[in-house]
């Protein structure tokens, strides 16, 4: 352990898959305390004991609580902090996903995304701010998605929010900077998580299909592993990135570039 959060309290949504529990692993080697939230209770609590089993846990608090509902993810963030002693770090990384194109979309399913992808972030960071503030050196990470950057078909609704999330990152990062609290985003690429995969089941792909084909074109032709998110969302959460803030951060093997 290089110890680059000890000392630090960080809160992670979305924490009990994917790229959101590979953060919070990450996250306790590296010393810090873990406020964890997901909507998910049955999978948060297993991802707990199994950070608690690999040996790698020093303090951590969870909630199971919907980024959308601001009444409940406030509660929920108060009590975090409160239990934490502090919060020095929130990672935004909730995610809620619809398909189909914009021809064919519903209200309904841009109401549900836009809900978890665009108001869960402010209601988060309305409900940190307070305390992120009070630490002097606070930071906020948004995990937001390299077709934020790029276009493709089939997902506008959910690039459509994860690109809102950046103009969100630059005006948290204009409207906190007096506090000390730098604010960026993380824009990953094709990355290989459970829900990946679950989508390649429904599909009829196998896993290994999945790894040779499924991942969107990138200079480096494969899936990220969610630790390769992982370190980048440590990287600017903590103060070895002190002078980086309003930034969107791609993560993608290239795919931005080409």
């Amino acid at each position: 352990m290089l110890g680059r959060l000890a000392g630090r309290a960080a809160l992670i949504t979305g924490a009990a898959r994917g790229i959101g529990r590979a953060t919070a692993a990450v996250f306790v080697r590296e010393g810090a305390r873990l406020g964890l939230i997901d909507h998910d209770a049955a999978q948060l609590e297993t991802t707990v004991r199994e950070l608690a089993a690999a040996g790698s846990i020093s303090a951590i608090q969870w909630r199971a609580a919907d980024v959308g509902n601001a009444a409940v993810i406030t509660h929920a963030i108060k009590e975090l902090a409160a239990a934490l002693e502090r919060l020095d770090v929130l990672v935004n990384n909730a995610a809620a996903r619809a398909y189909g194109t914009v021809a064919q979309s519903v209200p309904e399913s841009w109401d549900a995304v836009l809900q978890t992808n665009v108001k869960g972030v402010v209601n988060c960071a309305r409900a940190a701010l307070p305390f992120l503030r009070e630490c002097g050196s606070g930071s906020i990470v948004n995990v937001s998605s390299a077709f934020a950057l790029t276009g493709r078909e089939n997902m506008g609704a959910y690039d459509a929010s994860k690109a809102a999330m950046l103009a969100l990152t630059r005006v948290l990062a204009c409207e906190e900077a007096k506090f000390g609290i730098r604010v960026n985003a993380v824009c990953p690429g094709s990355t290989l998580t459970p829900w990946t995969m679950g989508r390649a089941t429904e599909r009829g792909m196998s896993i290994e299909e999945l790894k040779q084909g499924g991942a969107a074109a990138s200079l480096l032709r494969r899936w990220a592993e969610p630790e390769e998110i992982a370190f980048p969302i440590l990287w600017l959460a903590s103060q070895e990135a002190s002078f980086v803030t309003g930034i969107a951060l791609p993560v993608d093997g290239g795919l931005t570039a080409m």
